[in-house]
Parts: structure tokens; sequence; C-alpha cells
């Protein structure tokens, strides 16, 4: 049988090593559905579903909805940005208020300095 240049069997891949975290691995998985998936499209053996996937990807409201997913991504990060900022002049202040009490003689035994993180 005779093999077309520039196309690879099964056969000619060389073993990869599996990846030592669950990440890893799982985006090795990925890339090799991608493979997978790209010849058989290539072949015109693909299946309805692996084209329907593909033609999502590629649409206009399927670039949309990624553009979407990104920027709430960012508001989350953000809202989270902000949450540790008040977080932290919270303790700001109540270290100004403790310093305030000591110098100005309002401390009593019953007080604790603010926690220092």
């Amino acid at each position: 049988m005779k093999k077309n240049v520039g196309q690879a069997t099964s056969k000619d891949k060389k073993p990869t090593h599996r990846g030592m975290t669950p990440e890893a691995r799982e985006n090795q998985l990925i890339a090799m559905a991608y493979d997978a998936a790209e010849e058989q499209l290539r072949n015109g053996t693909a299946s309805s579903q692996v084209i329907t996937h593909f033609l999502k990807l590629g649409s206009t409201s399927g670039r949309l909805e990624r553009d979407i997913l990104s920027e709430q991504k960012k508001l989350v990060k953000a809202k989270t940005e902000n949450l540790e900022s008040a977080k932290r002049t919270e303790e700001l202040y109540k270290n100004a208020l403790y310093a305030m009490k000591q110098y100005g003689g309002y401390h009593t035994n019953d007080e604790e300095p603010p926690e220092d993180d």
C-alpha cells in the first residue's frame, strides 16, 4: 500500500508522555481530540456532531458568546480585586484608629492591637 507524502498515520505518531497533573492530562486529551477531529474533517469522515461543533465555534454568535464570557471573567476578577482592596482599606482604618487611641491616651488593656497579615 502506497503512503501519500505529508499524511501521517497513527503508526507514524510518536508516543507522548502522559500529563503529570490532571490539568496537563486534560489538555493533552483535548489536543488529541482536536487532532482526531481535524483528521476526520480532512478525510470527509467527520460526524455531523463534529461538523456542527466547529461550525458553531466559527459562527458570529459563537464568537460573541466567547467575547461575553471573556468580559464576564474580567468583571469577576475586578470585583474580587475590589473586595480585597476594601478589606485592606478596612484593616488600615483599624490600625489608624488604634494608633490614634494609643497616642491620645485612650488605650485600655481590654483592647488588642489589630492583627498584621
